[in-house]
């Protein structure tokens, strides 16, 4: 088990059939997830496509995430929370400017995403939308109008991930308040190996 403190980022390669399993230990806690091809890094999670094949707004068990050339990459094989947000781009210094009125804001997902991603050349005009487990948002139905709330996820909830290619996967803890009830926490995870499965 390894442990993303509070408002930072990891980044990490797995390999197809590898699980990547992401925790909440304390509750109530948003991590931002996106990925990229190995192979190829110009390809990518894609929250357009995984919506679009999916047809519903919120995914979970046995759904599938597919990157921008409609390829899987995730499968989610296992959820116990049931409600996570892939709309919503990952918390910046500037959505801590307009949004909280910080000056100046702090680096958010965004940042810490591509400080992680670094090592792969990736910078952050190329971090997209973010898979945000546990992260609740609401949608009027009538309107449109979009409320993030506290996340529904408990201590322990987690989500297991099977990556369907070789990957590289970044995460956070993430920096916003209103994605975590304004209570900045840790998140947990492990990556459970295809190869010590077999």
């Amino acid at each position: 088990m390894e442990r993303i403190p509070p408002c930072s980022g990891r980044a990490i390669e797995l390999d197809a059939g590898d699980e990547l399993v992401v925790i909440d230990p304390m509750g109530q806690q948003v991590s931002d997830l996106t990925a990229f091809a190995r192979d190829d890094l110009d390809e990518y999670l894609s929250s357009g496509r995984s919506i679009d094949y999916a047809a519903k707004l919120w995914l979970s068990t046995g759904d599938v995430l597919y990157s921008n050339r409609s390829r899987p990459m995730f499968t989610i094989a296992e959820d116990t929370c049931g409600r996570h947000d892939f709309t919503l781009t990952p918390c910046s210094k500037e959505m801590f400017e307009k949004l909280y009125d910080e000056r100046p804001g702090r680096p958010g997902c965004e940042g810490n995403l591509a400080t992680a991603l670094a090592p792969w050349g990736i910078g952050r005009d190329r971090v997209p939308v973010a898979f945000n487990i546990f992260m609740h948002v609401a949608m009027d139905p009538a309107t449109g109008a979009v409320a993030v709330l506290p996340p529904l996820s408990r201590a322990g909830d987690h989500v297991r991930l099977r990556a369907e290619m070789p990957l590289v996967v970044a995460m956070t803890a993430c920096s916003a308040g209103q994605s975590n009830n304004f209570s900045y926490k840790p998140i947990d995870f492990r990556v459970e190996r295809a190869v010590a499965r077999a």
